[in-house]
């Protein structure tokens, strides 16, 4: 299997597809961890029941975890399945408490 094409974006990146609706940011942590606390407008579709078909179709995905791993698997899963994702928060929900972002 190739190597995903990825393309890390940053906070910056995120805040703004947010604030301008150009992304759907797509959790893929674990139910529990999303419950804990997530980005204020991520959509939870967890890594362990992931269907790439779930997601919808003509929008701009963007994936995010905590940490940038899972994200990038997701793409993995995404882009095996044919669908053209190729970019996540490269620094997930941990860049984004760190930076003192507001969380749901």
């Amino acid at each position: 299997m190739n190597a995903p094409q990825v393309i890390d974006l940053d906070r910056e990146d995120i805040k703004k597809g947010l604030q301008d609706g150009s992304i759907v940011l797509v959790d893929v942590r674990e139910p529990h961890e999303y419950a804990a606390g997530h980005i204020p407008g991520a959509v939870s579709h967890p890594l362990s029941t992931f269907n790439p078909s779930s997601l919808p179709e003509g929008k701009r995905i963007v994936f995010s975890c905590a940490a940038g791993v899972r994200s990038v698997r997701a793409m993995e899963f995404a882009q095996a399945a044919g669908r053209d994702i190729r970019e996540h928060y490269k620094g997930g929900f941990k860049d984004w408490i760190a930076a003192g972002e507001p969380v749901e």
